[in-house]
């Protein structure tokens, strides 16, 4: 399995614990590549420094939109973090106006800096959607965001939303919240999405799946969102593995 989402910087380990604990925890559960997520810029050397130490992690360069007492980030300063080797991706992006009523199209211009970043240097794009549906289809559709192509990571939104991001190419990853009581909506977009564009992602350290909802998520976890989809579309995990891993490296264009 591939965790296509994780934030391995920011994992929350106890006591006596190190990363390298954590990434051996999640091979032993059959998770063979990460990728390795950027929120800031800040942070940037050390999300490549954590992918320059395995060649099982890729990363991405991007400022999350609610990043918001940051500098903006420059069309740039993107293109040239994005040289690295180990970066796959634009990201994460998007729009999240969950805790906002303000400052709204300054997130708008700043995802549609990351869209030009990606479409100039031929990376997928991984976006990020909260309470914003209409404004993140519309900014992708006057971006033209499927020239690059991207994923709709830790998808939570409607039927809708998802064959919209279809339609404009992008690829849609499940987390964890899959397997939440209060979550069947969103269970049934898991069994409606394509094959051929379904990802599987931890977040981590954030949203841990069932049976570990409440505490630190880790990259093992991918598995308990592999057995949901599993249990959804009428497959194996082995299945859910071999399609999305398959995904995973068509979308990125790398290999572990």
């Amino acid at each position: 399995m591939i965790d296509s989402h994780c934030h391995l910087d920011r994992l929350k380990h106890a006591d006596g614990e190190t990363l390298s604990d954590a990434l051996t925890r999640a091979k032993t559960e059959g998770v063979h590549g990460f990728l390795n997520v950027c929120i800031d810029l800040k942070n940037y050397d050390a999300v490549i420094q954590i992918a320059e130490s395995d060649p099982s992690i890729v990363a991405s360069v991007g400022v999350h939109p609610n990043e918001m007492e940051q500098p903006e980030p420059t069309l740039d300063e993107l293109l040239q973090r994005a040289t690295h080797p180990k970066i796959v991706a634009i990201g994460e992006t998007g729009l999240d106006y969950h805790y906002v009523t303000e400052g709204l199209e300054r997130q708008q211009q700043r995802f549609r800096t990351h869209i030009e970043a990606a479409k100039s240097c031929g990376k997928p794009l991984i976006i990020h959607t909260r309470e914003a549906r209409e404004d993140t289809i519309r900014v992708m559709q006057e971006e033209k965001a499927t020239e690059c192509g991207g994923v709709m990571h830790c998808f939570t939104e409607s039927k809708e939303m998802a064959k919209q991001a279809l339609d404009l190419g992008f690829y849609i990853s499940f987390s964890g919240i899959i397997t939440f009581r209060n979550a069947q909506p969103l269970r049934d977009v898991v069994q409606m999405v394509p094959e051929d564009r379904l990802l599987i992602e931890t977040d981590s350290p954030y949203l841990a799946p069932v049976p570990y909802r409440g505490k630190p998520n880790q990259p093992a976890y991918v598995r308990q969102v592999a057995e949901q989809v599993a249990e959804l579309r009428g497959w194996s995990v082995e299945q859910v593995d071999q399609i999305t891993s398959k995904n995973f490296e068509q979308l990125f264009d790398t290999s572990f």
